[in-house]
């Protein structure tokens, strides 16, 4: 998620792209709340509820007579259908305002770019059966390929908002160290997604009968998995609140760059105890929602901090 430098004609003006960035928020705004239904489709079993077609629901366009399952899976397709024309639009709009080779231009191609994939996976999982009861290793790996590239979408959504603001800076790029969080937020989502399907399959009636799930050398590989995303989230939550504190005490950081690191700061701590309580409860649904928004926010928030977490120049400083 590199920078190109642009110069100051190359752009437009802020009047020209207000009404832009408003609409690319937006459309920000919306795919997330894409990836929330569609955890809640997850969530309650309601993957299968338009049989095993695409793009048709159970052969119809529209189902008739539909179950309560089949009415949760097929409005996350017509929300998915937004997303995509709020993404194709963006994409055109991005063209028509934006210079070939901006910073804006290339993250709305990439966004279109990620929604294509994000499209076809989707289908994937209905056509390989990847839903409901499904429990095999294939469905595993499948999510977790699906969630990195939604992690990928919503990146490249942000990034599309953030640099089509007036004020938005040229080549700016955090050091490595923030970074470095990106893989590290990934992998932390990817072991949460396998934690939360193992939860919705087998789910616990005690947390002393979880960890025994969690231990059991009989126990479906999913749940002898579920114990490594508490772990790994601790770990990364450390990290996020140790480079949020050093970009804090820095004299040398844009304050913008320090408000994206108390915002990271607050979200992991957030997070972390959304974590617990999540643990706690059993992984009621609407917790498992809650957890994911937490997650979706660190990571829009890691995104931004690693394009303004850049040291001020010198220059800059004595201006």
């Amino acid at each position: 998620m590199g920078a190109t430098v642009q110069s100051p004609a190359s752009l437009p003006s802020g009047a020209r792209t207000a009404n832009f960035t408003r609409f690319a928020w937006g459309v920000l705004a919306w795919n997330v709340l894409v990836v929330l239904w569609g955890a809640y489709v997850r969530a309650s079993g309601s993957g299968a509820g338009c049989g095993s077609h695409w793009p048709l629901c159970n052969g119809d366009v529209v189902p008739v007579a539909p179950r309560i399952e089949t009415i949760i899976e097929f409005t996350h397709r017509v929300m998915s259908g937004v997303a995509l024309v709020g993404v194709i639009a963006l994409w055109s709009w991005s063209c028509v305002t934006f210079a070939r080779g901006s910073r804006v231009r290339t993250m709305a191609s990439a966004s279109f770019a990620f929604l294509i994939v994000e499209a076809l996976l989707g289908a994937g999982l209905v056509l390989f059966n990847y839903v409901d009861k499904d429990a095999s290793v294939g469905r595993a790996l499948y999510l977790s390929l699906h969630l990195v590239n939604t992690l990928l979408l919503l990146g490249a959504l942000v990034l599309t908002a953030w640099f089509s603001r007036a004020a938005a800076r040229a080549g700016a790029r955090g050091p490595s160290f923030v970074i470095a969080a990106l893989p590290i937020a990934a992998l932390v989502c990817v072991t949460g997604a396998i934690a939360a399907l193992g939860d919705t399959l087998y789910p616990a009636t005690s947390l002393a009968q979880g960890f025994h799930q969690d231990f059991s050398t009989t126990a479906n590989f999913l749940l002898r998995l579920r114990v490594f995303h508490p772990t790994f989230a601790i770990l990364a939550a450390s990290y996020f609140v140790a480079l949020s504190t050093v970009i804090l005490r820095s004299k040398q950081r844009p304050t913008l760059a320090k408000k994206l690191a108390a915002c990271v700061l607050i979200l992991s701590l957030a997070q972390l105890s959304a974590g617990a309580i999540n643990l706690i409860l059993l992984a009621p649904v609407w917790m498992q929602i809650t957890h994911l928004l937490l997650a979706d926010l660190v990571w829009l928030a890691l995104v931004l901090l690693a394009v303004e977490a850049q040291p001020q120049p010198l220059a800059a400083k004595l201006h």
